[in-house]
């Protein structure tokens, strides 16, 4: 039976930032500070850097589901990030789960970068991705593989 992973989507497998830098200037003036609160910001996002290559391979391996806090106040992003996983990861479909709750979970393992939302009271081992430890994909990999 495969262990269960969970990875989050922002600033894991989804580059937030890049998702700012498409916006034009009036967008950004009107929600300095609030950028998830954009309608459709983040259907511009990008992948992150070995993120998809990454989730492919660990789905070899574990039970993998991508586990995200949908942005708060802003409806869109709820479909956006669905639109997101049927783009970059199709056959992650069916394995969004959208939820602010995280820890109620249960799983092995949670790929996070934030300590928020339920992923600091997650009962598996968090790998804090971004961090000293494990600041890539390619240190999660040879972690979990």
């Amino acid at each position: 039976m495969k262990k269960i992973l969970y990875i989050d989507m922002d600033g894991v497998i989804v580059d937030f930032q890049s998702g700012i830098d498409a916006l034009g200037k009036s967008d950004k003036d009107e929600y300095i500070d609030r950028y998830s609160k954009i309608p459709g910001i983040f259907s511009k996002m990008k992948p992150m850097n070995g993120a998809l290559d990454a989730v492919k391979k660990l789905s070899e391996k574990y039970d993998v589901y991508i586990l995200s806090c949908p942005g708060w106040g802003n409806a869109s992003a709820w479909s956006d990030k669905y639109d997101w996983i049927n783009k970059n990861l199709p056959y992650m479909e069916r394995r969004l789960i959208l939820s602010g709750q995280k820890h109620l979970n249960v799983g092995d393992y949670l790929i996070d970068d934030r300590l928020a939302n339920g992923s600091e009271k997650f009962t598996g081992e968090l790998l804090h991705f971004g961090q000293n430890t494990y600041p890539d994909w390619d240190s999660i990999l040879e972690y979990l593989l």
